[in-house]
C-alpha cells in the first residue's frame, strides 16, 4: 500500500513544489521511494509514495501506458492480479512492471469504467486520460482504503490523507455542519470535519473534466428482500462461507515480504489466523495487544489461539503512560475524533510490527459488519424479529444483553437518554439499536456546546440528512431489520471510524500495510446473500462463521461471545497519566478556543467524575475523547473556524 496524490488544475499551470509537498506529507504512508508526474501542459500532476509489496524491483509509479497517453497511481492490493496479467499480456499489452497496480491502467484501457468490476481487492486510485482530457478515482466496495478530495482556486486535489491536501495548499478550516453530524453519525459516508474536504463514497468512483465532475456508484451490498430468501441446509451455508473465506485469506498471503496477522482473544483474527496457517509451510507472526486491567486483556485466549497454530506468538503490552504519550500522533495520523484509546493502541501496535521487520499484516476487521458482531445487532434481532417467538424468552434474552459488563455500556448499547429519532422512525418503521445508542451519546455532548453551537444545531436530527444519500427503497425497502441495521452502520461507522481510527490510519503510519479478508467483496455476497439467522442464532453472533471455522479455531473461541476491541478507559484510572492528559487538555487554552463547546460545562463534568458508576463513567469516557482529539486537530492542523 501507498500514498497518493493528484491535482487536476482548469486554470493556471500546477507549480512541481505543490505536488511535491502533497507527496512528500505522505511519506509514512510510502518510505520506500516518492516520485511524481507533471503533464507537458503543467495542468495535471500525479504524486505517488511507495510501500513497496509486490514487485520489489520495477514496481514505481506513476505508470504509464505503452503510448504514455494514460497514467495510473494506486494505493492498495489487487488479488488474483496474476491471472489478469496474463490475460493482458495474450490481449497485446506490454507490460511495465509485474505490479499488481499495472492491471487496473490497462483495464481501463480496455473496457473504461467496467474495470471497476474486475478489481478485487482494497485500493484507492486515480487515473488520468490524456486522450480524452478526464481525471478518474475510484475508491474499493467497503472504503478499506481512504480517498479524500476538494476543490481550490480553479483546481481538483485528490490525496490519500487530507494532510496531503492542506500540504498542497487547500485551506484547513472546521466544517461546523459536519462536526455536528459526526457527534451523531460516527462517521459520514461523504463529508469530513473540514471545509470543502469531501469523501469520494465508498463503492463509487469519480470524474472530472474540464467541464463536468461526477461521482457514481459501482457497487452496493443489495441484501436480498427477505421474501426472496429460501431456506436451505445450514450445513450449505457453511461450507459455503467457508470456502469463500479461505479463499479471500489465501489470497492475502501473496506477498514479495513476510505476512504477519494481528491476533486478539476474539473469532475474527482467530478465524484469520486458523486459516491462514492451513496455507502456510512455516509458522505465522502473531502480534497481540495486551492491556493491564484484565476487562479489557485478551493475552490469554490470544496466546492459546497461537499455540493451537503453531504460530510465533508476539505480545505487545501497553500501558495508560504509553497510551497518554502517543494520543496526539495518533489522533494527528486519523484526522478525525476518536471514542476511545484502542486507535493509540493499534498505533502502537502497528509500530511494533514495522520494528519487527513486517510490512504486511493480515486483519479480522469487518466481521463485526457483515456478520452482525455487536450487541446492538443482536438487540435489533431480538426486538424486531419477534414473529413465531416465545415473548418471554425474547424478553430474557434482552435482558442478559442489556446486563452486558460495562466494557460494552456506551458504546454498543444506549446508556441514558437519547435525541428524538421520530425521522428514522418513519422511514424505516424502526429504529436501529446503533442509532439510538449514538444518539445517547450525542445528547451528552449537547449538553456541553456553547451557546451559539447549541441554537444552530443542537435541535437538528443528522440521521435525515444520512438516509437522503442513500437509496432507502432500492437498498433498504423489505429486508429485514437486521440487515438494513447493518447495511447503514457499513455507509458511517465502518469507513468512516473502524477502517480509518482502527485500521489504515493506524497502520499506514508506520508503513503498515493491513489486508481485510472479511471485506473481500466475494466472502461479502456469499454472506449478504444468506438469511438473518445465519448471522445471529438467539444470542450467538456470527452463527456461520463459527460453524465455518470450528475445526481451525480453539474451543474457547468457538464458545466466546463478542468482546469488543477496547483500551481501558481513562475515566476508570484516575491517577494515570492519560486521565491526567485529558483533565489538563480540557481545562486548557486550546478547548476554550474552539467554537462548539462550553468549557465551564466541559470542566463541570470533569469534577462530577469521580460521583459516577463505572457505567457512567466509561460512556462519559467517550465524551471526553472526542473533545481531547478536537484539541489535538486543532493544534495539530491550526485549524480556523
Amino acid at each position: 500500500m501507498c500514498g497518493i496524490a493528484a491535482i487536476f488544475s482548469r486554470e493556471a499551470p500546477i507549480a512541481p513544489a505543490t505536488i511535491e509537498r502533497a507527496t512528500r506529507s505522505l511519506y509514512h504512508r510510502g518510505p520506500d521511494g516518492q516520485r511524481h508526474w507533471i503533464s507537458a501542459d503543467g495542468r495535471v500532476a500525479l504524486g505517488h509514495a511507495r510501500l513497496s509489496i509486490i514487485d520489489l524491483t520495477t514496481g514505481d509509479q506513476p505508470i504509464a501506458s505503452e503510448d504514455e497517453r494514460t497514467r495510473i497511481i494506486v494505493n492498495g492490493e489487487f488479488y488474483d492480479f496474476e491471472a489478469i496479467q496474463q490475460e493482458l499480456e495474450r490481449g497485446g499489452h506490454r507490460l511495465r512492471t509485474r505490479s499488481d497496480s499495472e492491471i487496473a491502467l490497462h483495464l481501463y484501457e480496455d473496457i473504461g469504467m467496467q474495470c471497476v468490476h474486475r478489481l478485487r481487492g482494497e485500493f484507492a486510485m486515480v487515473l488520468w486520460d490524456e486522450r480524452n482530457r478526464t481525471m478518474v478515482a475510484v475508491r474499493d466496495r467497503f472504503g478499506i482504503k481512504p480517498l479524500f478530495y476538494a476543490w481550490h482556486d480553479g483546481a481538483l486535489y485528490l490525496a490519500s490523507e487530507i494532510k496531503a491536501l492542506f500540504a498542497a495548499g487547500v485551506p484547513a478550516r472546521w466544517d461546523t455542519d459536519a462536526v455536528s453530524q459526526s457527534f451523531e453519525l460516527g462517521g459520514p459516508q461523504t463529508s469530513t470535519l473540514y471545509d470543502g474536504v469531501r469523501q469520494v463514497p465508498p463503492g463509487h468512483y469519480l470524474i472530472a473534466t474540464d467541464r463536468q465532475f461526477q461521482l457514481h456508484q459501482y457497487w452496493d451490498f443489495n441484501y436480498r428482500a427477505t421474501a426472496d430468501v429460501r431456506q436451505r441446509p445450514a450445513e450449505e451455508y457453511v461450507a459455503e462461507f467457508r470456502d469463500a473465506l479461505e479463499e479471500a485469506v489465501r489470497l492475502r498471503l501473496r506477498a514479495d515480504v513476510p505476512v504477519g496477522c494481528y491476533l486478539s482473544g476474539g473469532l475474527d483474527s482467530c478465524a484469520v489466523i486458523g486459516l491462514a496457517a492451513r496455507h502456510r509451510s512455516d509458522p505465522i507472526r502473531a502480534f497481540t495487544l495486551t492491556f493491564d486491567r484484565p476487562d479489557y486483556d485478551e493475552e490469554r485466549e490470544a496466546r492459546e489461539m497461537a499455540v493451537r497454530v503453531g504460530a510465533e506468538f508476539h505480545p505487545i503490552p501497553i500501558g495508560q503512560d504509553d497510551l497518554a504519550d502517543h494520543l496526539a500522533d495518533a489522533v494527528h495520523q486519523a484526522e478525525a475524533f476518536c471514542l476511545n484509546a484502542h486507535g493509540v493502541a493499534k498505533y502502537l501496535l502497528s509500530r511494533a510490527v514495522r520494528d519487527a521487520g513486517y510490512k504486511v499484516v493480515i486483519t479480522g476487521e469487518g466481521s463485526d459488519e457483515i456478520l452482525g458482531g455487536y450487541a446492538h445487532f443482536r438487540r435489533d434481532m431480538l426486538m424486531y424479529n419477534r414473529e413465531g417467538q416465545d415473548p418471554a424468552a425474547l424478553t430474557a434474552m434482552l435482558q442478559q444483553l442489556e446486563a452486558l459488563n460495562p466494557v460494552s455500556r456506551g458504546l454498543l448499547l444506549p446508556h441514558g437518554a437519547g435525541k428524538p429519532l421520530d425521522h428514522v422512525k418513519r422511514r424505516l418503521g424502526f429504529v436501529p439499536s446503533w442509532m439510538e445508542t449514538f444518539s445517547a451519546r450525542a445528547a451528552k455532548m449537547d449538553d456541553l456546546f456553547s451557546t451559539d453551537f447549541a441554537q444552530r444545531y443542537g435541535s437538528r436530527e443528522s440521521y435525515g440528512a444520512l438516509l437522503n444519500e442513500l437509496d432507502v427503497r432500492g437498498q433498504l425497502g423489505g429486508r429485514d431489520p437486521v440487515h438494513q441495521s447493518l447495511y447503514l452502520w457499513s455507509k458511517t461507522a465502518l469507513p468512516g471510524y473502524v477502517l480509518t481510527t482502527l485500521g489504515d490510519r493506524m497502520e499506514m503510519a508506520h508503513s503498515i500495510e493491513g489486508r481485510v479478508p472479511f471485506l473481500d467483496h466475494h466472502v461479502v455476497e456469499v454472506i449478504r446473500s444468506q438469511p438473518v439467522n445465519q448471522k445471529i442464532n438467539g444470542m450467538t453472533e456470527k452463527y456461520v462463521l463459527r460453524e465455518a471455522v470450528r475445526d481451525v479455531v480453539t474451543d474457547t473461541v468457538y464458545r466466546r461471545q463478542k468482546h469488543p476491541f477496547l483500551s481501558p478507559p481513562a475515566t476508570l484510572n484516575p491517577q494515570g497519566k492519560l486521565n491526567a492528559l485529558v483533565q489538563d487538555t480540557l481545562r486548557g487554552t486550546t478547548l476554550a478556543s474552539l467554537p462548539f463547546f462550553d468549557q465551564k460545562k466541559v470542566v463541570d463534568l470533569l469534577d462530577r467524575l469521580d460521583t459516577m458508576d463505572e457505567s457512567s463513567r466509561v460512556a462519559n469516557d467517550q465524551i471526553l475523547m472526542i473533545l481531547v482529539s478536537a484539541c489535538v486537530l486543532q493544534e495539530r492542523f491550526g485549524l480556523g473556524a
